[in-house]
């Protein structure tokens, strides 16, 4: 009996709070769960606890499930990525009918993605990967989605998913279709590596004012509302303001208490292979990933915090607590280094969007993550203003409001890194935002020497700065080599 306007698979966190805005939106949605000791108990508690009197179909098969939901079906999988995803697959697809939709919302990988939209579009249905990103609070009340795969299905799910997205000021949904294949769920994993680097660099930041102002945790607080209030702004600084007040029922500072071991899914890790199957620098998420397998060493952290206490550089360290006037050098700091990392992720999209013909449009991306999403901020209005202007914008270093920007910071972020070098503070993404800035704005760049051992030891051969591009020499630095050059022949 079809009865239901959608279906969803999967009543975890993410899932049980997507279905329930689905319902709020005015859909009827049939609800099933993929594994559970108990797979009965979970249907059941949710009918009868949030869901009680709410327009959802309890179901307990594949079967019944698939069967009440109306044709052409539209069914959420809100499950773990990987196998997960395929099993469930198999177990649909007997039970489908030609034109009908799966939505994939999960965090899959996009190489997953692209292969399931070619086995299902063959099979003679539709396959969606959609990113969605806002947690459990986004899921209930609007998140920022990133639907892509098979285009032919988006008008059939268009109305739904934009729906249950949040909506910018004007009403317009944090919801737009990214392109084909994996597009949606490349985006997502961007998203996230993002996140990885926002995170980190609040992380360094609270590090760094922790230990180079007195202040406690109170007055940490105090700073991060205040940076809240300007270009800052964004729900990551909204919730170190309040994490940093949290107190126990002892009054202790629960921040305080918290183990130093940071765990990760995956997703920021992905986004560093893509960036290196891409040739594309992606060093702050890189490094931000890196912090956190540095974080699980624990015993190592330990040996090594006995073994060298200090870290200080001599009679360089400086002692003198930051003032007001240095605590907004962090500040500027902070801004100019999350500019970087921004700056990275885009160019990395838009490398990607080239090489797999998606025809990703940037600035519609940094519109829909400005609500709903975790990295959502007042700073993407400007990136979504930055891509609509120049829509093959290569970087966003080259925007004139960005550059202005970060010549106005640059010499704070100058400033904020000397300081952690001489006081042996550890901010790996603050350096690494340095480093590429320096890197890229370097015209002539120490690679001519790399060239030179590459062919010296390998005969890789060079290219010539007095010659055209694409022209390669190889030099017999020895005077006991051969014409013979690396790629001469296949072997």
């Amino acid at each position: 009996m079809q009865v239901s306007d959608i279906g969803l698979i999967g009543l975890a966190v993410m899932g049980e709070n997507l279905a329930l805005n689905l319902e709020d939106k005015g859909y009827t949605v049939s609800v099933y769960n993929r594994v559970h000791p108990d797979r009965e108990s979970v249907v059941t508690r949710f009918i009868e606890g949030r869901g009680r009197g709410k327009r959802f179909h309890g179901t307990y098969t594949i079967e019944e499930f698939v069967e009440s939901v109306r044709l052409p079906r539209k069914i959420m999988l809100m499950v773990k990525a990987g196998d997960p995803v395929d099993e469930l697959l198999g177990q649909l697809v007997p039970w489908l009918s030609p034109g009908d939709v799966i939505i994939d919302g999960g965090n899959s990988d996009y190489h997953d993605t692209e292969r399931r939209v070619k086995m299902l579009e063959e099979k003679g249905f539709y396959f969606i990967g959609a990113g969605i990103s806002g947690g459990e609070e986004g899921a209930l009340h609007g998140p920022s989605i990133m639907p892509g795969g098979s285009e032919m299905a988006w008008p059939l799910v268009k109305d739904i998913l934009q729906s249950i997205a949040a909506k910018l000021d004007d009403g317009s949904p944090c919801c737009e279709w990214i392109g084909a294949g994996g597009a949606g769920h490349y985006v997502k994993m961007v998203h996230n590596g993002i996140e990885y680097g926002d995170m980190q660099l609040i992380a360094e930041t609270y590090s760094i004012l922790k230990r180079r102002t007195g202040l406690d945790n109170d007055g940490l607080g105090d700073v991060f509302e205040q940076w809240n209030r300007g270009e800052l702004n964004s729900f990551l600084i909204e919730i170190t303001s309040r994490i940093l007040r949290y107190k126990e029922e002892n009054g202790d500072y629960l921040l305080d208490h918290i183990l130093d071991v940071a765990g990760q899914k995956g997703t920021g890790k992905w986004s560093v292979i893509a960036s290196l199957d891409e040739g594309d620098p992606l060093t702050l998420v890189s490094e931000a990933v890196f912090a956190r397998f540095m974080s699980a060493l624990v015993e190592e952290r330990e040996r090594a915090s006995k073994q060298y206490p200090s870290g200080k550089v001599g009679d360089m360290k400086t002692n003198i607590p930051l003032n007001h006037e240095g605590i907004e050098a962090v500040r500027d700091a902070l801004y100019a280094a999350k500019l970087i990392s921004y700056a990275q992720g885009f160019s990395l999209m838009r490398r990607a969007s080239e090489r797999y013909g998606w025809n990703l449009d940037l600035g519609t991306i940094a519109k829909i993550w400005r609500k709903g999403c975790i990295i959502r901020s007042v700073f993407l209005e400007r990136i979504t203003r930055a891509f609509h202007k120049n829509s093959s914008l290569e970087n966003l270093l080259f925007d004139a409001f960005f550059h202005e920007k970060m010549e106005d910071a640059l010499s704070a972020l100058r400033g904020v890194i000397v300081d952690c070098v001489f006081n042996g503070i550890a901010a790996p993404c603050f350096f690494a935002a340095l480093s590429y800035f320096d890197n890229l704005r370097t015209l002539d760049s120490s690679a001519n020497m790399i060239q030179a051992q590459r062919d010296y030891f390998g005969a890789h051969t060079y290219e010539r700065t007095d010659t055209e591009r694409g022209r390669f020499f190889h030099t017999d630095w020895t005077g006991e080599g051969g014409k013979t050059v690396s790629g001469t022949y296949n072997v």
